[in-house]
């Protein structure tokens, strides 16, 4: 079996539907399946060789509070035509499989068995910017679709308001050979004092500017107390560093983007592993790459977070945008070291449940199964 996995989003800059996408590659090639990953890059891309297809040139786009980097490029079609037929895919695998360009353009050529994978659980613009021209293309596309996957419930209610089908909820996977506790621990962070970590991108919608907020409350109560801002963003840094220096806020660090390589180390440095997004997160992936490695959470209690934490279990769930109940969240697991220690082990046996090799498995079975299932339909069709 011969099969794509589309993305719309640019493939350099690091987000949950690469990393996806990835881990889906690596563990079906191992399993002997070949495969090609397709997608826009404003970068070069090594780590497939030539299993990567580069189509489209993405742009960066303010949307929501957020910003997605897709191609909006309308002259792809050559171009997706020669790809498709050189190529022969039995299966192409779409993430988020309207969104312009690449996915939308892809779908509308494929002759394939098409499989979607939606990661939202609300806001994107490929279902409800610009609605009209929205649901015309839905309209257009959509039949196209042979098999439909969410990583969640929130994505299936969310989706399925656009999109009604029947779908199959697969999870977002981690990699427990890449996470788990016994990972070495970032040795200049390691100096007694209490690490708050924050891995994700500087946009709105992941409410770091909460957590600022809350860190300054702790500081006051908690002198030995450092928060560690790992993830990629320049307009919003910027900022964020003013606010710090303005309020005379020691012990913040802004670490940048973090490797695959060393995020497991960072994630093990933390003493508390917190997410304060706003909304908009249809499945809490750094918060079971943070559990494997035995760290405990405090999150917003949205519906992709609530997910995957059970509040007083593997961490603490509170309101979004409410930096003292964050404050007092925090503070909790700081005094208690019991607490953090028995909410890490439980955080490491629900990552369990989530291991990459069971997730892509579950993929290849789904495959089989609509693959069956259209093969049925064909030869009814055919009598």
């Amino acid at each position: 079996m011969k099969i794509a996995l589309v993305s719309p989003y640019d493939f350099s800059y690091p987000g949950g539907v690469a990393r996806h996408i990835t881990s889906l590659y690596n563990h079906f090639t191992r399993l002997g399946y070949e495969v090609k990953v397709i997608a826009p890059a404003s970068g070069e891309i090594k780590e497939f060789g030539d299993n990567f297809i580069r189509i489209g040139r993405p742009f960066p786009i303010p949307v929501s509070d957020s910003v997605i980097r897709v191609s909006i490029s309308l002259h792809l079609a050559p171009t997706i035509k020669e790809v498709l037929a050189r190529e022969k895919f039995d299966v192409i695998h779409f993430h988020e499989p309207f969104m312009p360009m690449v996915c939308s353009a892809i779908l509308r050529f494929s002759n394939a068995i098409n499989i979607g994978t939606f990661h939202a659980a609300q806001g994107r613009p490929g279902y409800n910017f610009g609605r009209p021209a929205t649901s015309w293309m839905l309209n257009r596309r959509a039949h196209k679709l042979h098999g439909h996957i969410a990583v969640s419930k929130p994505a299936v209610n969310y989706i399925s308001k656009y999109v009604p089908a029947e779908y199959e909820i697969i999870p977002n996977g981690i990699d427990l050979n890449h996470f788990k506790p016994d990972v070495p621990l970032i040795e200049q962070y390691y100096d007694g004092k209490l690490n708050i970590v924050f891995v994700g991108r500087l946009e709105y919608r992941k409410g770091v500017n909460y957590l600022l907020k809350a860190f300054l409350d702790i500081k006051r109560q908690m002198p030995n107390t450092r928060l560690i801002i790992a993830g990629p963003g320049t307009r919003l840094r910027k900022r964020y560093e003013r606010w710090v220096k303005k309020s005379r806020l020691s012990d913040v660090v802004f670490a940048g983007m973090i490797s695959d390589k060393d995020l497991p180390s960072y994630y093990r440095t933390a003493d508390i592993f917190c997410a304060p997004a706003t909304s908009r997160e249809s499945f809490g992936l750094v918060l079971l790459e943070a559990m494997a490695t035995g760290c405990p959470i405090v999150a917003t209690n949205i519906e992709g977070y609530a997910s995957v934490v059970t509040n007083g279990e593997e961490g603490l769930l509170v309101p979004p945008m409410d930096s003292r109940a964050l404050t007092n969240a925090l503070l909790t697991l700081l005094k208690d070291k019991e607490k953090r220690l028995q909410m890490g082990q439980k955080g490491i046996i629900t990552a369990t449940k989530y291991s990459w090799e069971d997730v892509s498995r579950r993929v290849l079975d789904y495959y089989g199964k609509i693959i069956e299932k259209v093969r049925q339909e064909r030869s009814v069709r055919s009598r």
